[in-house]
């Protein structure tokens, strides 16, 4: 009996020694393929990537895309020990949606499309991630990979179908807002008259800035204060009536400068000021927001348990 006991002792041991082998072979990666892939999409993306930083850093509407791949690695770093609970399961159908993303980017540089080839790189990312490592790794990196469509400049043809009726909805917000401070206005269009001055809301007034760089905002946010997929929609939604209305408010700020000290005390660094200034307002603005619907989730969840 003894001896039978050692035995299945022993093969129960060789049984566990095995399993954890093929557990740390499971959870292994391939370092010099990934390496060679990784190298190999840096220097096909050479170009694009060249071609963003330099637009971040003329087009002041971007200039948060800096900002946006080191959030990204964060929230990959973020999700560590779940990438190590991950299985290693690479997925041949992870290739065939990296050759639509090359496709992608060959069409892109044909067409001297940016878009095209900045988009298809988040298609390669995603696709090598599951082609290399399977749908697990690629379930827990969705949001970060997901995230770096934040740093992609919208095309100019969206751009300014956007921004156009961004322009007029200011106009007509600030003009009622200056209304009520009792200074005689009159709208047409994006041209606000005072009197005997005009305040021509341009696009650089548009508040398509502040609306780019709290939408990206809003959805880390949203991420990190909420669990509830509708809560996250909801505060990552109200960036954009939070970033119309203090745009208004900065129009209605020049306005009031400009009547009562003269066009030269609304430009300059007054100007520039009261943008962070009021972007600082945005925050704050997100940041009720977001406290309000954490509440009223707790209060239909009590609620529902009555």
């Amino acid at each position: 009996m003894t001896q039978q006991t050692q035995e299945t002792q022993e093969t129960q041991e060789t049984q566990e020694t095995q399993e954890t082998q093929q557990t740390q072979q499971t959870h292994q990666t391939p370092i010099i393929f990934p390496l060679v892939v990784i190298a190999a999409v840096a220097v096909l993306y050479r170009s694009v990537f060249v071609s963003l930083v330099s637009e971040w850093r003329v087009d002041p509407n971007y200039s948060h895309g800096f900002l946006i791949p080191l959030m990204s690695l964060y929230l990959v770093w973020e999700r560590k020990q779940k990438l190590k609970a991950c299985k290693f399961s690479p997925s041949n159908v992870g290739f065939v949606f990296l050759i639509c993303g090359l496709l992608m980017f060959f069409a892109g540089k044909l067409a001297a499309e940016n878009f095209l080839m900045r988009f298809s790189f988040i298609i390669v990312l995603s696709s090598l991630i599951l082609f290399l490592y399977g749908k697990d790794h690629l379930r827990v990196l969705a949001f970060p990979v997901l995230f770096l469509v934040f740093m992609i400049p919208v095309p100019s043809i969206i751009m300014n179908r956007i921004t156009f009726p961004l322009q007029l909805v200011a106009s007509k917000l600030a003009t009622h807002s200056i209304q009520l401070l009792g200074i005689p206005v009159l709208q047409e269009g994006n041209i606000i008259r005072l009197g005997g001055l005009s305040l021509e809301v341009a696009k650089a007034c548009s508040g398509i800035r502040s609306l780019m760089s709290l939408l990206a905002l809003g959805t880390v946010y949203a991420y990190f204060t909420s669990k509830s997929m509708t809560s996250r929609v909801v505060i990552v939604l109200s960036t954009i009536p939070i970033a119309i209305m203090v745009n208004s408010l900065r129009i209605t700020m020049t306005a009031f400068l400009s009547v009562h000290y003269g066009t030269k005390a609304a430009e300059g660094f007054i100007h520039e000021f009261s943008g962070v200034l009021l972007f600082l307002v945005a925050v704050i603005l997100l940041i009720l927001t977001s406290f309000t619907v954490s509440q009223f989730s707790k209060l239909k969840n009590r609620l529902n348990g009555i």
